[in-house]
């Protein structure tokens, strides 16, 4: 499902950054996928944990642990603007990453943010997911200021509780059409996005066997739990699908 070119899409906009302190492995295989297939300006991975980098496109930062999903909004929301020399950040998770370059399009830059169409919404607030999202640095200083109401979870902060006030100084939110066509989560299409975010489509962007060696390596697979069985139906199709099934139902049990 991933698609590499011969040639790297050239970003010089843009940094690619992933905060965490669990999961980091995962986190760090989907930057090497992602800068395999573009030249960002630079890569930042922010974690406590004691990792090193192989790819030498990607920075280790250093940061104190992240025990909690407040702290991981905390962190997006007032602190890595600080590592940022670049106009646009793109920031991603563990489960999710680049797919295609040849679906980038130079327009997602003349938003100030850009993620994944939030479908459950109807009132035109739907963009979006923060797991895979294009943010500017104008958005994210403003996210700094007094006036800007923080909470978890970041992305409906930025996405929904301040929107208006974000695009009441100037800030602009993609459509959910341009949306759709950067990112793919409830809403999307992985034929036609430029990248994704979501564990239940690792499965068909990365293959049965590459989603089964990450599942292993998770420390931490709490954020599964929704998907969990959405996922089992597209693992148990492949050889030897019945026993991945069973053993993945093994290690769910264990952690819930």
């Amino acid at each position: 499902m991933v698609r590499c070119s011969l040639s790297r899409l050239a970003l010089p906009q843009v940094t690619l950054c992933a905060a965490t302190s669990v999961n980091v492995a995962a986190t760090m295989r989907a930057l090497e996928v992602s800068v395999a297939q573009v030249n960002f300006a630079a890569c930042k991975l922010f974690t406590d944990a004691p990792v090193t980098a192989h790819h030498p496109d990607i920075t280790v930062i250093p940061i104190t642990r992240l025990g909690s999903t407040q702290a991981y909004s905390d962190f997006l929301l007032s602190q890595m603007v600080d590592h940022l020399e670049t106009s646009h950040c793109l920031v991603v998770q563990w489960d999710g990453h680049v797919l295609d370059t040849r679906r980038w399009r130079h327009d997602f830059l003349n938003y100030d943010y850009i993620g994944a169409r939030w479908p459950q919404f109807a009132d035109g607030h739907d963009v979006g997911n923060g797991g895979f999202s294009l943010r500017s640095r104008r958005l994210m200083e403003a996210c700094r200021e007094p006036q800007f109401l923080a909470c978890h979870l970041e992305d409906i902060a930025i996405a929904r509780l301040n929107r208006t006030w974000l695009e009441g100084k100037g800030l602009r939110f993609a459509s959910g059409a341009l949306a759709d066509l950067f990112a793919t989560e409830r809403a999307g299409d992985l034929e036609t996005s430029f990248g994704y975010h979501g564990v239940w489509h690792m499965p068909r962007t990365i293959g049965v066997e590459a989603f089964w060696q990450v599942y292993r390596d998770l420390d931490d697979r709490s954020t599964i739990k929704r998907d969990f069985m959405a996922i089992l139906k597209i693992v148990g199709r492949g050889a030897g699908g019945a026993s991945r099934m069973g053993r993945m139902i093994l290690d769910l049990a264990k952690q819930f």
